[in-house]
């Protein structure tokens, strides 16, 4: 059996999939990039704000001032490269490196789908996208073919899946199923909407919601997977990622799913898209495609290979670190990042912090509106790692001002999908005792409740 799939995955394909997934994925994240400037977000974001919070292991990226401009303009410029197929290995690596730092700057920013273009520009660097319709193939004869290695059009298939199936099996758990939480929250506020805001109020709406994004999440890559149900999947595909950027303020991830998308459908269905795109810029495609008949490229190193299987593992498995933690994920959000958990939860907070002089007993209540801004003080006040981060940063401020052997406590209560808000952190231990790791974070507070699933 194991035989028999290894042989599947030598096999060559039509190369046209890959192509066109390249061309779309360069032109998406090109425009991902001009929106983000435009809004004024890059300075919104990561020049205005005094503090950042940092990644645990990352601390050293870090925005870049003003450079930070730069930063996104070397961004978009490999995206278009990428788009072209030029100097292809070189951008996309470029593209993955700049776009993670990005990611990296500020962890107020999370986002799951930034985390999922870094995963994706990461795989791309080690598959051949450039060996057909690319200006390397067209300026490298000798590089260019119209087959590829099965494995590399089906790893971004497998890509996709995860993320889809992943974020279903994230579904399964008492308050999405039987709560139809947070959607009952999040959905009435959409009353505005035209022809849908008065079933947003429903409480049959928000049930069905949630079933179907769950039955959808766990279902839709084996339907664009089988060629009988693929165009009613990816019908599937349109419908939901629409409603889902008309209903919620998630940006372009929902467009970057629907081309994504495209990598189910046959190299036949590719081709004739490659064959709309040379008619517009006047590539004679039938006759470049003539020279590239029975020619067939090594179908990769053993090590690309071996790379690959071992990124596919940890994707299968590090979604479920979170295991390895006591309490529940969605208060102490100890594993929750990078586990394809997308839009589970609606978690307000509030955080109150105090500075003692350890010297001379004397204390003073922090206004966090002086160090962080509203955006940034909304996430630090509900998760724990921020709260921590907050705290030293606000110990080492202060010990610079002249106070001594600095002391920080936190007052905090966080309110999780609809119910009443409870203690957060222990108020009598002094945060700046306590340090950064992997390991359980004592000190947060039981949750006074259970959710039941995975």
């Amino acid at each position: 059996m194991l035989e028999r799939y290894k042989t599947y995955l030598n096999q060559s394909t039509e190369a046209a999939p890959l192509a066109v997934f390249r061309i779309l994925f360069g032109v998406m994240m090109l425009a991902s990039i001009i929106r983000f400037v435009a809004n004024g977000w890059v300075r919104k974001l990561y020049i205005d704000p005094q503090w950042h919070f940092t990644f645990f292991g990352f601390e050293w990226a870090r925005p870049l001032g003003e450079a930070t401009y730069i930063l996104f303009v070397i961004c978009g410029l490999a995206a278009i490269l990428v788009a072209l197929g030029y100097k292809y290995r070189l951008a996309i690596t470029i593209f993955f490196l700049s776009f993670t730092y990005i990611e990296l700057m500020d962890k107020t920013t999370y986002l799951n789908h930034y985390y999922f273009i870094s995963c994706l520009s990461f795989l791309m660097i080690f598959l051949p996208a450039n060996r057909y319709f690319a200006l390397d193939a067209n300026t490298r004869p000798e590089c260019a073919s119209r087959l590829v290695p099965r494995w590399s059009v089906v790893s971004v298939q497998l890509m996709l899946g995860i993320v889809y199936f992943y974020a279903g099996l994230a579904k399964l758990n008492s308050d999405w199923l039987l709560e139809a939480m947070p959607l009952k929250i999040w959905l009435p506020a959409r009353y505005d909407l035209p022809l849908l805001g008065d079933l947003m109020q429903q409480p049959w709406v928000h049930y069905a919601f949630s079933w179907a994004g769950a039955i959808y999440d766990l279902t839709i890559s084996f339907l664009l997977l089988n060629k009988r149900t693929r165009l009613f999947a990816f019908g599937l595909v349109v419908i939901f990622h629409v409603l889902t950027r008309v209903l919620f303020p998630i940006g372009m991830f929902p467009y970057i799913m629907i081309v994504s998308s495209l990598i189910f459908f046959s190299p036949a269905f590719h081709q004739r898209i490659l064959g709309v795109l040379s008619s517009l810029i006047q590539f004679d495609l039938p006759k470049w495609d003539s020279g590239l008949y029975g020619r067939i490229l090594p179908s990769g190193s053993s090590w690309k290979k071996k790379l690959i299987i071992g990124f596919f593992a940890f994707q299968l498995l590090f979604p479920w670190r979170y295991l390895l933690y006591p309490g529940e994920l969605f208060w102490t959000e100890e594993g929750y990042r990078f586990s394809w958990r997308v839009m589970l939860m609606e978690k307000a907070g509030y955080a109150q912090f105090k500075v003692v002089d350890g010297v001379n007993g004397n204390s003073f209540i922090v206004d966090n509106s002086d160090f962080l801004t509203p955006f940034q003080e909304k996430q630090m006040s509900f998760q724990p790692d921020f709260i921590l981060e907050y705290a030293h940063k606000l110990g080492r401020h202060f010990e610079a001002q002249g106070h001594r052997q600095v002391q920080i406590y936190v007052e905090s209560y966080v309110a999780l999908n609809g119910r009443l808000s409870q203690p957060y952190i222990d108020p009598d231990v002094d945060l700046m005792q306590q340090k950064e790791s992997l390991k359980h974070k004592t000190w947060i507070l039981p949750f006074n409740d259970e959710i039941k699933g995975l």
